[in-house]
Parts: C-alpha cells; sequence; structure tokens
C-alpha cells in the first residue's frame, strides 16, 4: 500500500456517508425553519483570527492548532472552530449594514492537534449556528431550542442542558481576582497547565478535567455569585424563556467552555450515554465583545457547535437507526447485446423521472443480475431479453412476492413511476 490515512482522520465510505448527508439535511432544514441562513468560510484563517478571538491561554491556541506560513510568509491556521470565521466574514462582507440580527449556520472540517479518540479527531466536522445584532436573552433561548430540536428530531433521548452565566467585561474582572485569592490558596493540588493559568486566565481552572482540579473548583467563587445586576437580569430571563417552552436545564456553576470570547450565557447540551456517562454533543454561549476585538462596532453574538462524529456515535450508542437507505428502486437486467442499449435507454428514462435506477454493466446471467438485484435490494426487476424485445414488451418482478407481469417498453417508464409513488 503507498500510503494509509493520517492519524485523527477519517473515511467515511458508501453506507455511512449517507448518515451524514441525512444529518446535514436535517440541520439545514431546521434552520430554514428558525430563519438561519448558511455561510460558507475558508478552511484557513488568518492565525491572528484565533489569537483575538479564542485567546492564548486556551487550549486550541496552547496546544492544538494546525498553524504554517504560507509563500507570502504570512501566518496561517487551518480553522479549529467556526465562530471566528464567521466573525471576520460578517465584519468584511458589512453584513451589519442588513437589518438585524444577522441568523447564520456552517457546516464544514475543523483542525485540532489533539489526541485521537472516540468522536474525537484531529480532521472532525461541525454544524453551528452564529446570531449577531440580539442581546435580548430570547435569542439565547431560540438558539438553544434550535440545538434541541435537531436532537429531537434524530430521537436521541436523555438530553439535558446545562446553563450558566459567565459574567462581562464589568463583573468578570472582580471575579478573576477572586478566583485568583482562592486558588493560591490550592496551587499544590492543581495540574501544571492550571497552575500556569492561575495568574493568567484562572476562570479557565473551573473548566480542567484533571480530577484533583475539579475537586478543588467545586468551592471555588462562581460566576453567578460574581454576575452584576445586567448579568444576573439577563440569565434569569433566559432560564423563564427556556421554561416558557418546556426546555429541560440545569443550573452548572463550573461551567465556563473552553474558550476566552465568551460572555454572560454559556451552555452545553448534555446526554446520558451507554455506561450512564454525561457527554456534551454540543457547546456555545454568548460573545458580546468579540467583534469589537476584531475591529468593528460593538454588537452582541451567541452561537453553539455540535459535533457530527460524535453526535453520529451517541445515535449509535442509543440504537438509533436513521432513515436512510442506499437501495435502488428498479435493476435493469438485459440479456443479449440488443438488450443491452434498450437497458441502457431504459434506464435513463426512469432516471431522469427521479427514480434510482441500477442496471448490468458485466454481462451476467440472469440468475446472477438477479442475485445482484438482491443484493442492491431493489424493489422491482425489469428483465430484458431478445424474446421480450420482439414483443416489445418487458418482464418486471416485484422482488418482495416475487409476482412479475408483462407491460410494453413505451409504458414501462410510466408504469414503475406511478407503482412507486
Amino acid at each position: 500500500m503507498l500510503t494509509t490515512r493520517p492519524t485523527g482522520t477519517n473515511d467515511f465510505l458508501p453506507g455511512e456517508s449517507e448518515k451524514w448527508q441525512y444529518i446535514e439535511q436535517l440541520c439545514r432544514q431546521v434552520c430554514a425553519e428558525y430563519g438561519y441562513q448558511e455561510i460558507r468560510l475558508p478552511i484557513f484563517e488568518h492565525t491572528e483570527a484565533y489569537l483575538r478571538s479564542v485567546g492564548e491561554t486556551s487550549d486550541i491556541v496552547e496546544k492544538e492548532m494546525y498553524s504554517f506560513e504560507d509563500k507570502g510568509f504570512r501566518h496561517m491556521t487551518l480553522r479549529p472552530e467556526g465562530t471566528a470565521g464567521t466573525v471576520r466574514a460578517f465584519l468584511e462582507n458589512k453584513l451589519y449594514a442588513n437589518p438585524q440580527p444577522t441568523k447564520l449556520y456552517y457546516i464544514g472540517p475543523m483542525f485540532r492537534y489533539d489526541k485521537p479518540q472516540a468522536g474525537r479527531y484531529r480532521q472532525f466536522n461541525q454544524f453551528g449556528v452564529e446570531v449577531f445584532g440580539a442581546d435580548h436573552a430570547a435569542i439565547d433561548a431560540e438558539v438553544i431550542a434550535l440545538a434541541v430540536e435537531i436532537f429531537r428530531r434524530l430521537g436521541l433521548t436523555g438530553l439535558t442542558v446545562k446553563l450558566n452565566t459567565v459574567g462581562c467585561a464589568q463583573c468578570r474582572p472582580s471575579h478573576m481576582e477572586e478566583l485568583k485569592i482562592y486558588f493560591r490558596q490550592y496551587e499544590d493540588k492543581l495540574c501544571a497547565t492550571c497552575r500556569d493559568r492561575l495568574e493568567r486566565n484562572p476562570l479557565r481552572i473551573l473548566d480542567c478535567k484533571e480530577e484533583g482540579c475539579k475537586a478543588v473548583a467545586k468551592g471555588a467563587p462562581t460566576t453567578i455569585e460574581a454576575a452584576c445586576d445586567v448579568c444576573s437580569a439577563h440569565f434569569q430571563k433566559l432560564q423563564e424563556y427556556l421554561d416558557a417552552i418546556g426546555v429541560r436545564y440545569e443550573i452548572d456553576t463550573n461551567l465556563v467552555r473552553g474558550l476566552d470570547y465568551y460572555t454572560r450565557t454559556a451552555f452545553e447540551i448534555v446526554i446520558d450515554s451507554v455506561g450512564s456517562a454525561q457527554n456534551a454533543i454540543a457547546g456555545g454561549g454568548r460573545y458580546n465583545g468579540l467583534l469589537a476585538q476584531f475591529g468593528g462596532d460593538d454588537l452582541p453574538g451567541i452561537g453553539f457547535a455540535i459535533g457530527l462524529e460524535r453526535l453520529l456515535l451517541t445515535l449509535k450508542e442509543q440504537g438509533i437507526e436513521l432513515p436512510v437507505s442506499t437501495a435502488p428502486a428498479v435493476y435493469v437486467a438485459p440479456l443479449g447485446e440488443s438488450a443491452q442499449k434498450e437497458a441502457f435507454v431504459l434506464t435513463q428514462a426512469l432516471r431522469e423521472k427521479g427514480i434510482y435506477t441500477e442496471k448490468d454493466y458485466l454481462g451476467k446471467s440472469l440468475k446472477a443480475q438477479m442475485k445482484a438485484a438482491d443484493r442492491f435490494h431493489a424493489k422491482y426487476t425489469v428483465i430484458l431479453g431478445d424474446s421480450e424485445l420482439e414483443k416489445g414488451m418487458a418482464i418486471v418482478r416485484e422482488m418482495t412476492s416475487g409476482d412479475q407481469y408483462e407491460v410494453q417498453l413505451n409504458q414501462l417508464a410510466e408504469d414503475l413511476e406511478g407503482r412507486l409513488k
């Protein structure tokens, strides 16, 4: 073999790729119903976009970004997440001049150099939404509801929204000082990464997955306790809107998310997976102030992302079979060279009517072609031989029952179209 795929990447083969198409189409359908429009972004951006937005103390910037210098000696980075690029596109293309809010979604690959594990890869795919220009808690609730609705339509169960407020530029500084004072008492119990974060960004310690850091963080001053009146009122209003539409949620005072740009609302959607552990399958929050960091007006923003590999893994864990099929409706079985041409014409006529049709191209025997039709799980097989051509007829076999009938060739396409409807 010449080579193998790079570590942390996947090939999605036929039979699996149809599941991706189904999920992507469902996401697009729900977004259309909520008034979100698709944006397609470059695979790479200037590295500065992520340094400004994600934050220099985030794991993405410190450890995970795929960055390179191009031939013009510019620093570029394969996108590790979708928000920064969407913000850049919103400002560069002057979408702020349109009536607000602007509601966008994206689907595509992201890249992070991380240790591959189940549902987490170095090239992975995300669906995400971003809303600019609206600060009302109702938009926060709408964004969360959109994610929950996608999972509901997929049939997932055991969903819980974890919710927190992470403050703003007014109340966060004092909270950061309180966190420094608290964590300094337990510095020897923190992991090396969190000891480094202590002075630069102690809020990130709350997000650490190390057991020792998690134990210490349980007693830390919470963002809810430190929230100013405006942040508290916004958080209370968000809960009222979620209650009004029946979205189940839990307050998690240690939820801060892994990126520096979040303000006020932070949320994750977790699901009870096999083994009773809870795994996040979506996460996001509000990022007021991020557009100003990119040089634009200080418009508010909010969004979330779903990791599609992890979503597919969760569907498998819950035993959910997506309603996808790769089976042709019709298999055309020609016998002889004359029948091959007529079968080719018929196959094209059926495809032009929107009917998925396959035919034999290898000159197999009728028995072998019938086996092929079975393997394809075709609903109907059309048999064309010399005797059928002489009569201007074809034999149609209904594969489930084995019943068959004759129909005139010039009426065959319309006959099958009617039966398949």
